[in-house]
C-alpha cells in the first residue's frame, strides 16, 4: 500500500487518453441535433410528393352522399363539408402548400442575394439608399404588402401566390447578404478575380456565394415556413387559393362551416399537419442558426 501511494505522487498529468474515434462518433453524431422534426418533415415531405401512392380517393371528387363524416373506416380522417376526402386532400394539399413555399423561397432568395451582393459592392451613397428602401420595405407589415400586390395581380393561383409572397419576403436576407459581401469583397481572392476581368455574377457565385451561403441557410428555411403560413393565412381570410386548388390553407377556410356543424376533424386535422411541419422548420432552422453561431464563435 505504500508503495503504491508512493507511485500516486508521481502519476502523469496532462492530456488523458481520449476515446476511441468509434465511440466519439457514436457519441456525437446525433448530438444536438433535431433528429424528431428531420424525421418528421421528411416523413410529411415524401408523404405529399408521393401522394398519388397513398391516396384512398379522389381528393376533388365531391361525394355528396358523404358529406361531414366523422373518421370512419373508408374516409380515415373523415369528409368535409363537399364529401372530399380528408386524407387523400391533406397528402394532395400538402404537396401544393410545400410548393408554394419552395417557389415563394426561391424567388425571395434570389432576389435578396442579388440585391445584397449590389448593396455591398456599391459605392457609400448607393449602399446607403438600398439600405434605406430596404428598411422602408421592412416597416410595412408584410401580409399587407401581400395582400395588396395580390389584389392588384387579380385572380390567386399558385404562380401568383408564389410570387407575391416571394417579392415581398426578401429583405431581411438582403441585410446579412449585404454585411457578409462587404466583408469580403476586400478579399485576396476577390479582388484578384476582379483584376482578371471577372464578372459581377461569377464573383458572386464562384467567390462570394459560398462564403456566406451557411449564414444565410437557416433563414432561407424559415421564409419556406413563413410562406407556408402567409398562403393559409391567405386562403383562412377568403383572398388565397380558390376551393378547387386544394391545400392545407384551402382546407382550413371551411373553418366556418365546420365549427357551425360541429365537424372538429375538418379543422383538426389539417391544421396539426399544418402546426408539425410549422414547428419542425423552426426546429431545423433554429439549428442551423446555432451552428452559424458556433462557427462566427470559433473563428
Amino acid at each position: 500500500m505504500r508503495q503504491a501511494s508512493e507511485n500516486e505522487k508521481f502519476a502523469v498529468v496532462g492530456i488523458r487518453p481520449q476515446e476511441t474515434p468509434q465511440e466519439e462518433t457514436r457519441q456525437k453524431w446525433y448530438k444536438g441535433k433535431p433528429l424528431l422534426s428531420m424525421v418528421l418533415l421528411g416523413i410529411v415531405f415524401a408523404g405529399c410528393m408521393g401522394s398519388r401512392f397513398i391516396m384512398t380517393k379522389d381528393p376533388t371528387y365531391m361525394d355528396l352522399l358523404n358529406y361531414n363524416l366523422p373518421p370512419n373506416g373508408e374516409f380515415l380522417f373523415g369528409t368535409d363539408t363537399m364529401g372530399r376526402d380528408i386524407f387523400s386532400m391533406i397528402w394532395y394539399g400538402g404537396k401544393i402548400s410545400l410548393l408554394i413555399g419552395l417557389l415563394s423561397t426561391a424567388i425571395s432568395t434570389v432576389i435578396a442575394v442579388i440585391f445584397g451582393a449590389v448593396s455591398g459592392t456599391a459605392p457609400q451613397w448607393l449602399d446607403t439608399l438600398l439600405m434605406r428602401l430596404t428598411e422602408i420595405l421592412l416597416s410595412v407589415p408584410n401580409l399587407l404588402l401581400v395582400i395588396l400586390l395580390q389584389a392588384i395581380l387579380g385572380k390567386p393561383g399558385i404562380w401568383s401566390i408564389s410570387i407575391v409572397i416571394g417579392v415581398t419576403s426578401w429583405t431581411s436576407i438582403a441585410k446579412v447578404v449585404r454585411t457578409e459581401v462587404r466583408q469580403l469583397r476586400s478579399s485576396e481572392y476577390v479582388v484578384a478575380a476582379r483584376c482578371m476581368g471577372g464578372g459581377f455574377f461569377h464573383i458572386l457565385w464562384n467567390h462570394l456565394a459560398p462564403n456566406f451561403v451557411s449564414s444565410i441557410m437557416f433563414m432561407v428555411v424559415m421564409n419556406i415556413r413563413s410562406a407556408i403560413v402567409e398562403e393559409s393565412t391567405l386562403s383562412f381570410m377568403g383572398i388565397g387559393l380558390p376551393l378547387e386548388i386544394i391545400s392545407w390553407g384551402s382546407m382550413l377556410s371551411l373553418s366556418e362551416k365546420a365549427l357551425l356543424t360541429g365537424s372538429w376533424w375538418i379543422i383538426l386535422i389539417p391544421g396539426i399537419f399544418l402546426v408539425v411541419t410549422l414547428l419542425c422548420m423552426t426546429e431545423i432552422g433554429n439549428y442551423l442558426r446555432r451552428q452559424v453561431n458556433q462557427k462566427e464563435s470559433n473563428l
